[in-house]
């Protein structure tokens, strides 16, 4: 029996099923129970009776509990496949054993009340078919939760893309590799936090809620608090609050949390996102290339069992040593041009050239950046540092202590994208003023990433922040790369979306 026909609309599948719900209350027959016990997974089971033999069957009783993705009712017979929390496991109904434990008329109302979508509870024994086909073989059985819509047709599934994201719950139960990319994020978080942990870092939460952003270059979202009448920031970064604990005593911190910023939507960009942020007392830029190249390296062997990866039909290798090459270095290797023996004029001619679309009045060193974003970051595909950005566009990092106008900065590609960023931070009280002071002069003249001076900050670091090195990493990025997902909507498990 099917709630559905070739002209079935949803409307009518729906007043069907409830229709079904009405008929097990007449029955006496709980609607939506409360619990179930239950004591097997579909997972185990496979593994624990690999080796039972066809026709064969155990004595030992289980209890499962799962969501129905198919029914098929032959005559005295019926095989559901039940899928839970670990995976897909048969059950078999046979008629004359359901109508010995349960009464006369159980089998025929399974077939009655029963859809696909439906949870179900079953008790009984491990047996596997003449056909091969390892079984839960039914005694008795329990509707747990009615569902009252179907799910997607078995042959077309669930495949349009924007219905996924919007409907994650579904997306989630008919296509098992969707469950597993969020198996694997989940398991790619714990292995970070195991590996900060046994490096002695803490775990420390800083606010979501700022009375200044700041922190990263980015435009904030802004929400108001009632009690206090004060309108608020949701959190950019969690940088400046880290390095605050840095000050007060804390050597090795760390914190893996949401950051919220106003941006654009892209196969790479969510308004709302996760990110590590690590900051390590008595150390530099070096040190975090090492700490970041060992850490997402260890996040490819716990998660993928392999350091060679192949992300969208490109072969990475993570278990080689990190490229380390300079920004102007990868600009010249890309371009041909030297921004070492340049002038800003000269970038511009050099930029009309090579038809890379420039603002007027960017320095030298914005124009490097511009350049490398343009020409260089997609062809980084094996794992590349990026060392020694432009002061221009590095406010929080410490200036490069051989090479003048530059910072102790890198950034992580892998895959023609930004991974991670890392600085030498910067603890000069007296220069970090005068940086956040260019940040307000370039707010006051429009620019919506730049910020205000953060005065408690300074006053922070006026007490001392020690030689100090951090690094930030973006969470969703890299279980992209671990998953070889396309967007980053497809590691999010409820992307931002425009409403329909």
């Amino acid at each position: 029996m099917t709630d559905t026909t070739p002209t079935s609309t949803l409307a009518e599948i729906r007043a069907g099923r409830i229709g079904k719900l009405d008929l097990m209350a007449s029955l006496g027959l709980p609607r939506y129970p409360h619990n179930f016990a239950q004591t097997h997974h579909a997972q185990p089971l496979q593994a624990a009776y690999a080796d039972l033999g066809n026709g064969t069957e155990a004595a030992d009783e289980v209890r499962v509990a799962g969501r129905v993705m198919a029914r098929r009712v032959m005559g005295g017979a019926a095989f559901f496949p039940l899928q839970d929390g670990s995976g897909l496991i048969q059950l078999y109904f046979d008629k004359k054993r359901i109508t010995a434990a349960m009464g006369g008329e159980a089998f025929k109302l399974l077939d009655k009340l029963t859809d696909s979508g439906d949870i179900l509870g079953v008790v009984g024994t491990m047996f596997r078919t003449q056909k091969g086909e390892l079984s839960v073989y039914v005694t008795h059985y329990e509707i747990l939760t009615k569902s009252l819509l179907p799910l997607p047709d078995k042959y077309k599934g669930l495949t349009d893309i924007e219905k996924r994201y919007r409907q994650r719950y579904v997306d989630l139960m008919v296509n098992p590799e969707v469950r597993e990319t969020f198996k694997k994020r989940a398991l790619t978080v714990r292995t970070m936090r195991n590996f900060l942990d046994a490096s002695d870092f803490l775990e420390i939460e800083t606010p979501v809620l700022h009375t200044q952003a700041g922190g990263a270059a980015a435009k904030p979202f802004t929400t108001h608090h009632k009690a206090l009448d004060l309108d608020l920031y949701l959190r950019i970064a969690t940088e400046l609050h880290l390095k605050r604990l840095v000050v007060g005593g804390f050597e090795r911190v760390y914190e893996i949390g949401r950051i919220f910023r106003n941006e654009g939507l892209s196969t790479r960009h969510n308004p709302e996102f996760t990110s590590l942020e690590l900051y390590q007392a008595y150390a530099d830029y070096f040190d975090m290339m090492d700490l970041t190249e060992a850490l997402v390296r260890t996040c490819a062997e716990v998660v993928c069992g392999t350091t060679a990866l192949s992300y969208q039909g490109q072969a990475i290798d993570l278990g080689q040593p990190f490229r380390r090459a300079t920004m102007h270095a990868l600009v010249q290797e890309v371009t041909g041009v030297d921004f070492n023996n340049l002038t800003a004029p000269q970038a511009y001619e050099q930029a009309a050239q090579l038809a890379i679309r420039v603002k007027p009045g960017l320095s030298l060193g914005e124009l490097l950046v511009v350049f490398f974003e343009e020409t260089v970051e997609t062809t980084l595909i094996q794992p590349t540092f990026v060392m020694d950005f432009p002061i221009e566009n590095s406010p929080l990092a410490k200036k490069h202590r051989t090479q003048p106008g530059l910072v102790e900065r890198f950034e992580l590609y892998i895959a023609g994208r930004e991974t991670a960023n890392s600085f030498t931070e910067l603890n000069d009280p007296l220069d970090q003023r005068a940086r956040f002071e260019e940040q307000a002069r370039k707010r006051q003249a429009g620019d919506e990433e730049a910020h205000a001076v953060d005065e408690d900050f300074l006053t922070a670091i006026e007490y001392g922040l020690p030689p100090t090195g951090g690094m930030g990493l973006g969470i969703d990025r890299l279980v992209m790369l671990l998953t070889d997902s396309p967007s980053i909507r497809d590691v999010i498990a409820f992307p931002t979306l425009r409403p329909e």
